[in-house]
């Protein structure tokens, strides 16, 4: 499952440089996370990088787009172009 930004965000910033994705930018008000390029760090970390410098925690798993660990190693094989370890 990807992650979402909630409206806690202080946009502070800090969220940004760590995505190995490029999955997050700087929305109209705040932050964002790209559901289509988040991969919560699967493949590169063993933790979202975003979750662990937030903060303000707000930084939650996206209910919306609700994906499995093997969906997840998917997405990073698609948008790294490596295979999975």
């Amino acid at each position: 499952m990807s992650l979402i930004i909630t409206d806690e965000c202080i946009n502070c910033d800090v969220c940004e440089p760590e995505c190995p994705n490029e999955a997050i930018s700087q929305g109209e008000e705040i932050y964002q996370i790209d559901p289509n390029k988040c991969t919560e760090c699967v493949g590169h970390y063993d933790e979202p990088q975003c979750v662990q410098v937030c903060p303000v925690d707000c930084i939650p798993k996206d209910a919306n787009h609700v994906e499995s660990e093997d969906m997840l190693w998917v997405k990073y094989e698609k948008l790294t172009g490596n295979k999975r370890p």
